[in-house]
């Protein structure tokens, strides 16, 4: 390892190895790279590996933090633990977690097992979802979990009206299920984990001892939990080093306390501060423009991005008519970058929220350009792979009844909702699993579902002695067998395109278990499980050349693209409607849009439109207050044909306090923005140059059809920029034939076509 690799301010964090450490680290500043090397010369001074704790937000990022730990300092740096909260705690609790009455092997439940126990409770309390819906209740579990507070607490704090009595009630049920199934949520991994620290002092005792040096990535992204658990953990040794970036603060809507941060040097009056501010990512255009927008915050730290590259490209900012015309425009300029040569996997397409990706898509999928849609379905929360992750959540924890709901009559086998109801009855009657009655059915069923219920018992009873007797691999592929999860699909191919594909989905998901099979020391059907559980949404993401990336702006946190393209850039949506009314929000809207400036490295284009149809409204929005916050210098204005204002920015707003000022709606032949000026101006179109008159219908039959030629260049109305291919006919009867590189070729009757001819 060479220190001498590492800039002066990253050597200085690698270097600083005792006590409290705070590295603000800017966006693209390398931050992993002086974690790992720190963590690498912790090693070289003789810290034991298995003496050192990295926790991060990723399996992702664990992954790559471990492989360059391991090329830097040898397979010794293997002993140090690397992972994600989530997963640290796991196996905290994992070898513990019978201390605070749980069986170790639990069942981790995710979003969809938390809203199908919410809907079973609703459903049993006589409680309208329309009135409290699911998701809401979901989220005040998480809220009050992340907060280290007991329902009653909860209560307390959120006020006791009605419906907060009501979500008191459901979270009690929620417990109480979860208690009983032996399974623990998401946001219990981290709170059991503190409750066994605090009622069994020996735990936390063992754990400060072995964890002498402790590094947190991300540190401005953690919750108050997660404060708690690393201040418990460092109270005796104080060799707590954090990374972060509080410009880079945007999960405040999921319990992310910027003040963690903030704060560090409150709680550490001795901390070591240290700033790295060199990027290694973007153009000094783009850094410049993200200093400009987050210097308009008053709750950070303060520092500034800079780079030894060059300046770059100017930020491309497109005014469009619609969000059509704006959707067009990108797909143009995407493109225009693949035919100078880079690769679709370098583009992304960034919104404030999913809704703006239906227009977008509709565009790209017409212009032929591939693209990926990242925030779907995940791989592990498709249908066909929930059952089979179902069969074997079962199969490994028997009192997992939300498995067992799910997958009692998948395939279809004779057992009904009547007969599962009749079944939990006579469980919740007994003090018993569902599963426990399946086992032994009660005398009332009837005899067709009595024995459908008992087939199934018999099947699941053998599984679970086969389990023991065979490798994963072997046994999850009889599990699939035997359940017949395969068969059902294969009875309906020749009609049915999609079964075909949960059939590969299942076979992929096998593919899967042998992988982890092969690499993972622990191959047990539980050590599968847990890490399935763990996977996140970032962990997903796919790293394919071949297809633009469209995301939230949330989602591309961590990520990087050579082209980016921020589009919706409105006022009412990037910042959103509800941060214009509280500073705190609207600041970290512009954190966010910080986050999505310095994801691009070569080329930044922005974009809005002065009309847009959302869920199912016309907007007529202003451009977002964060374009005029980038100085005009650093910007290349573009306007779109159809616009009813020409380009915003700074040329009608004004650089500083952007004041709307009116411009005429231009058509085709009649008006046309000045663009000399930056003010629009009704002009004769022969007098621009780059612009030949057009026609509108009631000259049609004075105009010669001379005019438009093959090759010519003209802009329309709706679809933009086209080529003509060909003019036949006269009079009348003439026509006209256009290619649009995003519409494809379009043949309009020449006296009524919308358009102009321009020059390029």
């Amino acid at each position: 390892m060479n220190l001498n690799e590492l800039n002066p301010m990253q050597r200085k964090a690698a270097e600083r190895l005792e006590g409290p450490v705070l590295i603000l680290a800017g966006a693209g500043s390398g931050k992993t790279r002086t974690l790992t090397y720190r963590v690498a010369n912790l090693l070289e001074h003789g810290v034991p590996a298995w003496r050192i704790l990295a926790l991060t937000f990723t399996n992702k990022a664990a992954r790559e933090m471990r492989e360059r730990i391991e090329r830097l300092a040898g397979a010794d740096a293997g002993d140090a633990w690397i992972g994600t909260f989530h997963s640290v705690c796991c196996r905290i609790l994992r070898r513990d977690i019978e201390k605070i009455g749980y069986e170790r092997n639990f069942t981790i439940y995710d979003e969809d097992d938390q809203q199908r126990v919410i809907k079973g409770l609703l459903k049993e309390m006589d409680i309208d979802e329309k009135a409290l819906p699911p998701r809401s209740v979901s989220a005040a579990i998480s809220d009050a979990k992340n907060r280290l507070m007991s329902p009653d607490e909860w209560l307390k704090s959120a006020g006791g009206d009605y419906r907060n009595q009501k979500v008191h009630d459901v979270m009690l049920g929620y417990e109480k299920r979860l208690r009983a199934a032996n399974a623990l949520d998401f946001d219990d991994l981290l709170m059991k984990a503190l409750q066994l620290f605090l009622d069994h002092p020996p735990v936390l005792e063992y754990y400060q001892q072995r964890f002498q040096y402790v590094h947190v990535d991300e540190y401005q992204d953690t919750n108050y939990a997660q404060y708690q658990f690393v201040r418990l953990l460092t109270r005796e040794s104080r060799n707590l080093c954090v990374v972060g970036d509080d410009d880079q603060s945007i999960y405040g809507w999921r319990g992310a306390d910027t003040r963690n941060i903030l704060d560090f040097e409150k709680d550490y009056p001795d901390a070591y501060v240290i700033k790295l501010e060199q990027n290694y990512r973007s153009t000094a255009n783009i850094l410049d423009a993200a200093n400009q927008i987050i210097a308009h915050n008053a709750g950070r730290k303060e520092k500034e991005l800079w780079t030894e590259d060059g300046e770059g490209e100017k930020i491309s900012l497109y005014s469009a008519g619609d969000e059509r015309e704006e959707a067009a425009w990108i797909a143009g300029r995407i493109g225009q970058m693949r035919r100078q040569g880079m690769q679709y996997g370098q583009m992304a397409i960034l919104y404030r929220m999913h809704a703006l990706s239906r227009v977008l898509e509709e565009t790209l999928m017409r212009a032929g350009i591939p693209y990926r849609v990242y925030g779907g379905t995940r791989f592990y929360d498709r249908r066909e792979i929930r059952d089979i992750l179902a069969y074997l959540r079962l199969i490994e924890n028997p009192a997992d009844d939300i498995s067992l709901g799910r997958i009692i009559n998948v395939p279809k086998r004779a057992i009904g909702d009547s007969t599962v109801d009749a079944l939990q009855q006579f469980a919740r009657r007994n003090d018993m699993s569902l599963y426990a009655a399946v086992a032994a059915p009660p005398d009332t069923l009837g005899s067709r579902a009595r024995k459908s219920v008992e087939s199934f018992a018999a099947m699941m009873a053998q599984l679970l002695i086969m389990k023991e007797m065979l490798p994963l691999s072997q046994f999850v592929q009889k599990v699939i067998d035997d359940a017949g999860l395969i068969a059902q699909y294969e009875k309906d191919l020749n009609n049915n395109e999609e079964n075909q594909t949960r059939i590969e989905n299942i076979r992929e998901f096998m593919s899967a278990v042998t992988e982890f099979e092969q690499k993972s020391e622990d191959k047990t059907l539980f050590a599968f499980l847990e890490n399935v559980a763990l996977v996140t949404e970032l962990d997903n993401q796919e790293n394919t050349p071949n297809f633009v990336t469209m995301m939230t702006l949330h989602s591309a946190k961590g990520l990087e693209y050579d082209a980016v393209f921020m589009s919706g850039m409105e006022e009412g949506i990037f910042p959103s409607a509800r941060s214009l009314q509280e500073e705190n929000r609207l600041e970290e809207e512009r954190r966010l849009c910080y986050v999505g400036v310095t994801r691009a490295r070569k080329q930044l284009s922005m974009s809005f439109a002065r009309r847009r149809m959302l869920f199912n409204q016309t907007q007529f929005n202003a451009p977002s207050c964060f374009i005029r916050e980038i100085p005009k210098r650093l910007v290349r204005e573009e306007w779109g044909g159809s616009a009813p204002q020409a380009a915003g920015g700074w040329g009608s707003y004004g650089g500083t306090g952007m004041r709307a000022q009116p411009r005429p709606q231009y058509g085709f032949g009649d008006t046309v923005p000045q663009r000399s000026t930056g003010k629009a101006a009704v002009r004769n179109p022969l007098e621009i140059p780059g612009v030949q008159r057009g026609f509108v219908a009631s000259q049609a039959r004075n105009i010669n059809i001379q005019l438009f030629k093959a090759g010519d260049h003209v802009m329309h109305r709706k679809f933009g920029k086209g080529t003509v291919r060909q003019v036949t006919g006269s009079g009348d009867n003439a026509r006209i034939s256009i290619v649009f590189p995003v519409f494809g070729e379009k043949v309009f009757a020449l006296s009524i076509a919308p358009i102009i001819k321009v020059e390029e």
